[in-house]
């Protein structure tokens, strides 16, 4: 059975640290492309960071360059997202998805692009 289960999230002042992880069953995370993705209330699903299986590059959106680091855990089949000086923009529900096919970076940003989703982990940033 394949899964993904985003967990992690939780309740943090403005300029606190939080990381999320996103455990995988049923493949292995190091053969697909995995990315993390966030939706507030009333806005679309956003790319943050992504992880390519073709050559391990990083990408990550402009709003979280700097601040947040995707990487992965091979033996324990997992990727995290470290979020480092979080900001209250940063409030969303935060979704892992995983693709197998090798992606350009443009499709990186496409939500069907993945082929399994997480449930969706809720992070708050309060100031």
């Amino acid at each position: 059975e394949v899964q993904l289960q985003a967990s992690g999230g939780g309740l943090v002042q403005a300029g606190g640290s939080l990381r999320l992880s996103c455990a995988a069953s049923g493949f292995t995370v190091k053969d697909y492309t995995i990315g993390w993705f966030r939706q507030a209330p009333g806005k679309e699903r956003e790319g943050v960071s992504f992880l390519r299986n073709s050559d391990s590059n990083t990408v990550n959106a402009r709003s979280v360059k700097g601040r947040f680091t995707i990487s992965r855990d091979n033996a324990k089949n997992t990727v995290y997202l470290q979020m480092n000086s979080l900001l209250p923009e940063d409030t969303a529900v935060y979704f892992c998805a995983a693709a197998k096919r090798r992606l350009i970076i443009s499709s990186l940003w496409d939500v069907d692009s993945y082929d399994y989703w997480g449930q969706g982990t809720q992070v708050t940033v309060s100031s």
